[in-house]
């Protein structure tokens, strides 16, 4: 400890006089560290004091800026990398049982034979069935090194012994981009879940399978994206501006104004453009719903986004941890600043979602107030938009509060719905096969029957929920179409689940009626637009470029 301490002796009133904090204070602060050191009753976790010392300084900074311990590391980095190093299985923990709900088209588990619905007993000479083992101690055992062997014992279905697999582990990609489809002959979709490291590779590959088939108008649904690095949410937003226009540019007290400007090389310029996002929609979303608002590119569809506008630097500290720092925070075209207030601490900042709620902006667009002060014009049409605190659609989506139940809520967050799922695929697997041997054969006939709707009440009633009539009646049509989805997800992938349940998506529905409409995406714009919001000659800013992988709007 008295180690440890001392290193903070002499590092921390360099830091202390450099935020321009008074002599007294520091005196105070070394005073306290002294005592800890020589006088304290018991011995002390070193590295957990300094954990969270680290924790509680960033905390007092803003909501975003965060440590990240070692052992943290890997996990929290995979969901934006773009791949892991694994076998490739989804799977759900069923009565302590892992139980494989699809293979990773591709990957190591399907090519050695592993099939949806086994249940993996043995990892190695280890039992992980009916032990009560945590999902992350399974993790570890079955990822490891591209080119390691790891074997494992199946039980399958009709199987009376265990099937064995040795099993070569490889690159396992993470995809951003859940679904992509054609919803007539001349609209697109893509949805993206976050923005990680491949995800403009991911949609210029499903906007080109959609080009081929006939697109002519496009979807993006970001609804729901918390986020990811700035880089991709910009080289997202120049598939969509022209060449020389401003997508966004960051500015901080330590960091100088950097602007990132589209390139030539948007390959959807000129079409008709919709943008879906809700109140969970942060960050990069917000750059690139954001930029195309204020060029007038396309229109906005759904509820005022969340309303994150700082920008956090990655940086890996000696021990291998790492600490996300806020930086800089980031400005639309218009010089439009998005980010929520946060100065009542973070405990509001996290309620603020909740008050919105409750305030009935999420159902009433007219109880959402801006001041003046926050007015700002779009750049080719003059419209007005604000900032301070997300970005507001240009035609609001009520929130749907009609169908769903506190009943419904506790089976889906108790995970009664997905295990109950689990159960009916296992048994009706070979006969929904037959009957619905192609997705658009099971979406057309396909109705979720009753005998699952009693089967998820008794699985509910055996976790303690007990079964509310009035309350099932109002959710029953939600719950026979989220059933639908996710059979359809685990028969034929998420690109199924979104085509079934976007068809009770409003935002959806309000965007394909907007087509019809030209005169929503007539913009005016000029065949070249060139420099900053500000009259300045705007030019690409190589440090912006050279520091995005290591920038973070999530």
């Amino acid at each position: 400890m008295k180690k440890i301490l001392s290193v903070l002796f002499i590092i921390l009133p360099f830091w202390l006089q450099a935020q321009g904090i008074s002599p007294a204070e520091q005196r105070k602060l070394n005073h306290v560290l002294m005592a800890v050191s020589n006088l304290y009753v018991d011995s002390i976790d070193d590295k957990k004091v300094i954990e969270d010392a680290i924790v509680s300084i960033l905390e007092e900074l803003d909501p975003h800026s965060a440590y990240i311990p070692k052992e943290e590391v890997e996990r929290v980095r995979e969901p934006l990398q773009g791949s892991f190093d694994g076998i490739g299985v989804q799977f759900q923990m069923l009565e302590d049982t892992l139980f494989v709900v699809q293979t990773i088209a591709g990957c190591p588990a399907e090519k050695v034979g592993i099939l949806p619905g086994d249940r993996m007993i043995y990892i190695e000479d280890t039992l992980i069935a009916g032990v009560k083992m945590k999902t992350t101690d399974i993790m570890k055992r079955l990822r490891g090194p591209r080119g390691s062997e790891v074997n494992v014992r199946m039980l399958r279905r009709n199987e009376r012994e265990l099937l064995s697999f040795k099993i070569i582990r490889d690159k396992i990609p993470v995809n951003t981009v859940d679904a992509s489809y054609l919803i007539n002959d001349s609209i697109g979709y893509i949805k993206i879940n976050s923005f990680g490291a491949t995800t403009v590779q991911e949609y210029r590959s499903a906007f080109d399978s959609l080009g081929t088939q006939g697109m002519r108008h496009l979807i993006l649904d970001l609804q729901g994206n918390g986020g990811g690095y700035l880089g991709a949410a910009i080289e997202l937003a120049d598939q969509f501006l022209r060449e020389g226009q401003l997508i966004v540019y960051t500015e901080g007290l330590h960091q100088h104004r950097q602007e990132a400007l589209a390139t030539r090389y948007g390959n959807y310029e000129h079409g008709q453009l919709a943008v879906l996002v809700d109140e969970y929609s942060a960050s990069a979303s917000e750059i690139v719903s954001g930029a195309i608002q204020d060029w007038d590119r396309g229109i906005i569809i759904g509820r005022r986004t969340f309303g994150k506008g700082l920008v956090q630097r990655e940086l890996e500290l000696l021990d291998g941890s790492l600490m996300r720092l806020t930086t800089a925070r980031y400005y639309t075209p218009t010089g439009r600043c998005i980010q929520k207030p946060y100065k009542d601490g973070v405990k509001k900042y996290e309620e603020e979602l909740m008050n919105r709620y409750k305030h009935g902006e999420l159902i009433y667009a007219d109880s959402i107030h801006f001041p003046d002060s926050l007015r700002y014009s779009t750049l080719l049409k003059g419209r007005t938009v604000y900032g301070g605190g997300g970005i507001m659609p240009d035609i609001f989506i009520p929130l749907d509060t009609t169908r769903y139940t506190d009943y419904h809520r506790r089976l889906v967050a108790r995970g009664v719905m997905n295990k109950t799922i689990v159960q009916y695929i296992e048994q009706n697997r070979n006969k929904l096969k037959s009957l619905y041997p192609t997705f658009d054969a099971y979406e057309a006939r396909y109705n979720t029957p009753d005998t699952f709707i009693v089967a998820l009440v008794n699985a509910g009633e055996k976790e303690g929920i007990k079964q509310d009539k009035k309350q099932l009646e109002t959710s029953k049509a939600l719950i026979r179409l989220q059933a639908k989805a996710l059979i359809a997800r685990d028969l034929w992938g998420t690109n199924a689940y979104y085509r079934i349940m976007n068809t009770e998506n409003e935002s959806l529905k309000k965007a394909v009626e907007a087509f019809k409409q030209p005169a929503l995406f007539t913009t005016g714009i000029p065949d070249r637009t060139t420099g900053s919001t500000d009259g300045r000659p705007g030019q690409p800013n190589q440090q912006l470029a050279a520091e995005r992988s290591t920038q973070h709007v999530d």
